[in-house]
């Protein structure tokens, strides 16, 4: 089953072991059907599009380098970094960005999201629960794409895809749904009432996690094969491809 991955990075420690190229291989080797790739800064990101354009959907980053998860909610020149970027390359979303709900009302973030807004684009939110509110208070049209689930359980993350009909979620880093290749009943039953909104992804924010893709991948078709063709097809790739949709013209601009 091909796997539509929503949770890559290409940063520069990544991009200093493995080629453009070899990531690529690495990548398809998986087969994986397309990979949401962000990294920190963006040079990782914009070779890995120019190496195989069909695969790799560009993302935008904050980030200029590791360590600025906590401190570019607060640093004004993320906003020079991000509207030189939007101006000169081609992206289909911005993130992944680590954004917690006291931090929503700081001018960053919110410049941020009005920059995405103008230029048609996806966001991709590590955050909490109130933080994922708060951008969509922001903009209500937004389309949101919630890492790693939130890092909470079905109890949580059900609510929020009813409360917002632009939310997607992808389950990178997270284990808990499946063990031995059977689907958990809290999640089998998330996954049933919100079929439309579940994504998978890797999370390669180490290079060494890299090693892991095809692995992944393989572990990610073992648990769908526990689910309805249908919706295991959904999960594992239609649903990216949708939520993606949208934004594909930004690439043919």
């Amino acid at each position: 089953m091909p796997i539509f991955d929503a949770h890559i990075h290409f940063s520069h420690d990544a991009a200093a072991l493995f080629s453009a190229g070899e990531a690529v291989a690495i990548l398809e080797k998986a087969g994986l059907k397309r990979a949401l790739v962000s990294s920190s800064g963006d040079a990782g990101t914009r070779a890995l599009h120019a190496a195989a354009p069909g695969l790799v959907l560009p993302s935008l980053r904050p980030y200029r380098r590791r360590g600025e998860i906590s401190s570019w909610v607060d640093d004004p020149s993320v906003i020079d970094f991000l509207e030189d970027r939007l101006t000169r390359f081609k992206w289909v979303a911005v993130g992944e960005f680590h954004l917690f709900a006291p931090q929503t009302g700081k001018a960053v973030p919110r410049r941020m999201i009005e920059l995405a807004r103008r230029h048609n684009l996806l966001l991709h939110a590590h955050s909490d629960a109130g933080a994922v509110d708060a951008i969509f208070a922001q903009w209500p049209e937004a389309r949101v794409l919630w890492a790693h689930a939130g890092f909470v359980g079905p109890d949580i993350v059900g609510p929020m895809l009813a409360k917002h009909a632009k939310l997607w979620t992808d389950l990178a880093f997270r284990s808990e749904h499946a063990h031995e290749g059977r689907v958990e009943e809290d999640w089998r039953a998330l996954f049933a009432a919100f079929p439309d909104r579940v994504t998978v992804g890797t999370d390669t924010f180490t290079p060494e996690r890299w090693h892991y893709v095809a692995h992944h991948a393989d572990w990610t078709r073992e648990w769908l094969a526990d689910l309805p063709r249908g919706l295991a097809e959904k999960i594992a790739w239609r649903n990216g491809e949708a939520m993606i949709g949208p934004h594909l013209a930004n690439l043919r601009e």
